[in-house]
């Protein structure tokens, strides 16, 4: 028995030799950065919110973000300038730092409509300048014809036979 309890003990002393604990560099001991929740809103609603670390929302809307160091806070409206606001981590009283302002609120402004491009017309055509009739010369009037006949449109159809002649 004695055997098999010490050849035990000494795999499990081989296998930790062999690999490093994650626990024993403490490193998720350490306390991670504060959050804070920050609130979104926007005039007109629907805007996306994107902060510089990366997180998104349609407002109105509400993040969990560190509160470690300043974030940018961009927001974008088809149809509308896009804003952008800063939030800076504030201490209070010893206690942990929050971001102000919180809640962020934007009036978006309209965007201004697209500038028209003229449109050019083209040059008129240059008359060339008439010839001036002489006095002795007057233009004969120009003789009428008879307008032709209308003649029927075509048939995509075969025309009927004619009608057998009758004899008397």
């Amino acid at each position: 028995m004695y055997r098999v309890i010490a050849i035990v003990g000494g795999g499990l002393a081989l296998a930790a030799c062999s690999s490093t604990a994650d626990w024993l560099n403490l490193s998720a001991l350490k306390p991670g950065p504060i959050m804070d929740t920050v609130r979104f809103e926007s005039t007109p609603p629907g805007a996306d919110a994107k902060t510089s670390n990366g997180q998104t929302c349609k407002t109105p809307c509400a993040l969990v973000l560190p509160a470690d160091a300043p974030l940018s806070v961009t927001f974008a409206l088809n149809g509308y300038l896009p804003d952008t606001e800063t939030l800076d981590p504030i201490s209070s009283g010893g206690g942990p730092s929050a971001l102000q302002p919180n809640p962020v609120m934007v009036e978006l402004e309209p965007a201004p409509p697209p500038p028209v491009k003229p449109v050019k017309k083209p040059a008129p055509a240059k008359k060339k300048p008439a010839a001036k009739p002489t006095a002795a010369v007057k233009p004969a009037p120009a003789p009428m014809a008879a307008a032709p006949a209308p003649q029927p449109a075509a048939s995509p159809w075969p025309a009927p036979p004619a009608p057998p002649a009758q004899q008397r």
